[in-house]
């Protein structure tokens, strides 16, 4: 093919691949494609799409030639589009020179993107379309082609060692060339200072372009890496996104809404900006998406940390640092840091309360930890001991102090909200308190707060905001800002950077996030509590289960209630395991926030784990009132997750109580009848008899009678103590409409038909056993009631 050939054909060769924007064209489904299920096209189009495949030379092929192709603006983040649409050009220097009118009788703007822009474009933007594929089978995210090939370009373009492969070109000796400067062709106002990319400041120093190829393709790392950043992270209201632009664009919105406010709304001048205020964007990650933004982290950490130590001497540094190694030192804080943050907090807020959430956690705890990625080996010891954080890790700390305290804040109000008592939600209490119970790391947190909370000196409002606004979206490729010695101003200026200036800081160690923790400890002995009660429930209900058990004919289900949790169908291994989670989780809140042994004994007595004398759970949290008991907000807690209950037993005549699952209605109704019929004709006859006072009163007692009720039981919250009624003699019948009893009948007729024993004479036998057994247990319990069905 000739290279106008395949420029025609490379839209739809990409769009093939990937799918359409608007997700209609499902393209390979890369996301949903495996090695374990389709091995063939698996391996093809990993081969087809791997770096030095035949897909990326032709992106280089087309790259020489200095192709454009259109993406329209309209599939970008909607932060993105909005400004964008608004002739208001953000920072990052992605979109710059590249924003182009419709051709006459099209729709929209578009971006116009070199090839290699294009291709990157529609590969990362398929992970957010394409989400409604068919899918036939179980899929896991991280063995899918996406997912390999993400991690494939990462290693690629931003390698760990050495320097990014320059691509294969069909000139010997010729270089593909940087995108060149294209003139805007829309007027637009821009957020902030533009600055130069740092190809271009590099170059500047080189004596030769063609001395540093690396120098010549930097630029693919930093497309790369921006446009995974941009279609990944970059989603939230346009609000937070106006929060992180310069100060004169927020004044020129104030402005707007202070002249709006003084017209009418009919006015027809409309501004630029009305849009940027009121948008509001819809987005909802997908676990998968959490997935590759982790796999993001965990490589820019270890590209990060990758960077060679600086030499003694401040000038040689300057001439000798390549592209690579200026993009190692900033990538973080430049490129992610920020979005990254608004992302998490998006998630920390939207995500649903269920062990899903766990994608999301394991993604901020990656972020936290970059000396997981470091390449230097921990030192190997014999005792498993937690290894302590190293000093060189507090600048890192400092400079993203909301990562760590606000969002913990943000964990703590989840894990307050969720049921403890499963094993999944235990596992990630567990999981945050052992991150940040890693010796040194409380300390260093602490140091950064009280970096923040010092009294600042005079410190001039704009340069304050230039330095903390280092177009963290955009491009750093601007000269390194000198070396700031002020920790307190570094802290402040990543705190209001991310939150703005009137932002109010809640401390990770003071005492309102103390009580959270406190509150939180309170619900783990809870749940422990919980968990070893259904343990010796089980335990329990194992020993005593009879040869019925197997027909799930138990009258205990009369009182019973739903525990809320899923223990009983996890198994007992399950239960041990949640509570070996809560129990590290409690150890390590206690070493991080320095409980000491005297509020735990406390906290423990607050919570009620001790039994009362009946040997059954207390009541959930109350308060009296005249009307009588009032559940607390903690009392509500625990009856939705299942801590705590009302023992509710039934009040009313046990004739009259509803139809149970182990009984046969039509039976019941009919004995019901049966009995009331008896009872009615002979209720005379009944009193008599249970009124004398020889041996056969006492048997008519036993049988024709119920046991008065002297205790008072507590039933409802809101309800006042009450008493059971007692009735008089009569007879109760409803025992026969069981299930089991009818079924232990049959099977004594059955048994008694071995012996030549009919129907009449087992009859007659079941009636004397049964007054047998009913004159002994006259004897020594006159009071004790056999039934109470």
């Amino acid at each position: 093919f000739s290279l106008k050939e395949l420029h025609g054909i490379f839209p739809w060769l990409v769009e093939s691949i990937f799918g359409s924007l608007d997700g209609i064209i499902v393209g390979w489904n890369l996301r949903c494609l495996q090695g374990r299920t389709n091995p063939n096209e698996y391996s093809v189009a990993l081969d087809f799409l791997d770096p030095s495949g035949p897909m990326m030379k032709l992106v280089y092929k087309l790259q020489a030639e200095e192709y454009r192709y259109d993406f329209p603006v309209s599939y970008l983040p909607g932060p993105v589009k909005a400004s964008i649409q608004e002739q208001v050009l953000p920072e990052c220097s992605l979109y710059h020179n590249k924003v182009q009118f419709p051709s006459s009788g099209g729709l929209g703007l578009n971006l116009a993107l070199n090839p290699f822009e294009y291709y990157m474009f529609y590969f990362a933007i398929s992970l957010i379309t394409q989400k409604n594929s068919p899918v036939t089978h179980h899929v896991s995210p991280s063995n899918s082609a996406y997912f390999i090939l993400v991690d494939t370009y990462l290693k690629c373009f931003l390698p760990t060692e050495g320097s990014v492969l320059p691509p294969p070109s069909s000139n010997p000796g010729g270089a593909i060339p940087s995108p060149t400067p294209r003139s805007p062709a829309v007027p637009f106002s821009s957020y902030g200072m533009h600055h130069p990319s740092l190809l271009k400041r590099h170059i500047a120093h080189q004596p030769s372009v063609n001395a540093d190829p690396a120098s010549q393709e930097i630029w693919r790392s930093e497309t790369l890496l921006q446009i995974f950043v941009e279609m990944w992270l970059h989603h939230y209201s346009l609000e937070m996104y106006q929060k992180m632009q310069s100060p004169h664009v927020k004044l020129e919105v104030l402005h707007y809404r202070l002249s709006i406010s003084s017209k009418h709304h009919g006015s027809p001048a409309q501004s630029s900006y009305q849009a940027l205020h009121a948008y509001q964007e819809s987005f909802k990650p997908t676990e998968e998406h959490v997935l590759v933004v982790r796999l993001l982290v965990k490589h820019l950490h270890a590209f990060s940390n990758s960077l060679k130590p600086e030499p003694l001497s401040p000038s040689a540094h300057s001439h000798t640092a390549s592209p690579l190694e200026e993009f190692k030192r900033v990538v973080i804080p430049r490129f992610v840091q920020e979005k990254l943050y608004i992302f998490l907090q998006h998630c920390f807020g939207h995500w649903p309360l269920d062990a899903s959430f766990r994608a999301v956690l394991e993604m901020w705890l990656s972020y936290l930890q970059p000396w997981r990625y470091a390449p230097e080996k921990p030192p190997q010891s014999t005792e498993p001991l937690p290894r302590s954080v190293s000093e060189k890790w507090a600048a890192f700390i400092q400079e993203n102090l909301l990562m760590y305290t606000k969002l913990f804040v943000g964990f703590l109000n989840r894990a307050l909200r969720t049921d403890l008592v499963s094993p999944k939600n235990a596992l990630m209490v567990f999981r945050v308190a052992k991150v940040f119970a890693q010796p040194n790391l409380a300390e260093m947190i602490l140091k950064g707060e009280q970096l923040f909370l010092e009294p600042e000196l005079v410190i001039p409002h704009r340069q304050h905001r230039l330095f903390m606004s280092p177009t963290l979206g955009g491009s750093f490729l601007s000269s390194r800002s000198p070396a700031v010695t002020d920790a307190s101003f570094k802290v402040k200026s990543h705190v209001y950077s991310l939150e703005g200036q009137d932002f109010q800081y809640k401390q990770m160690f003071g005492a309102e996030v103390r009580n959270l923790v406190l509150k939180l400890a309170q619900l783990i002995c809870q749940a422990q509590q919980t968990a070893k009660s259904i343990s010796d429930h089980s335990a329990e209900t194992m020993a005593s289960q009879s040869f019925f058990s197997w027909f799930r004919f138990t009258p205990s289900e009369v009182n019973g209630s739903y525990t809320g949790n899923d223990l009983d169908e996890i198994g007992q291994d399950s239960i041990k395991k949640t509570d070996e989670y809560l129990e590290k989780a409690l150890e390590y809140l206690c070493q991080i926030f320095k409980l000491s042994e005297a509020q735990l004994a406390q906290m423990m007595m607050k919570c009620g784990t001790a039994q009362d004398e009946n040997g059954k759970k207390q009541l959930p949290d109350c308060i009296a009132s005249e009307n009588g008991l009032i559940l607390t907000p903690l009392g509500r807690y625990q009856i939705i997750n299942g801590l705590r209950r009302f023992e509710l037993q039934y009040q009313g005549d046990p004739e009259l109580q509803p139809i149970r699952s182990y009984e046969n209605a039509a039976l019941v109704r009919l004995l019901f009848r049966l009995s009331s019929g008896l009872n009615q004709r002979f209720a005379d006859q009944m009193e008599v008899l249970c009124s004398r006072d020889d041996f056969v009163g006492r048997l008519c007692r036993y049988h024709l009678t119920n046991p008065q009720l002297i205790q008072k039981i507590r039933y409802s919250p809101v309800g006042r103590d009450r008493t059971s009624h007692s009735w008089g003699p009569r007879i109760s019948l409803r025992f026969l409409a069981s299930y089991r009893t009818l079924i232990s009948l049959l099977m004594i007729y059955f048994l008694a038909s071995w012996f030549y024993i009919g129907p009449v004479g087992c009859t007659f036998i079941i009636l004397i056993g049964y007054f047998l057994y009913a004159v002994i247990m006259t004897f020594f319990f006159e009071g004790w009631k056999p039934h109470e069905h």
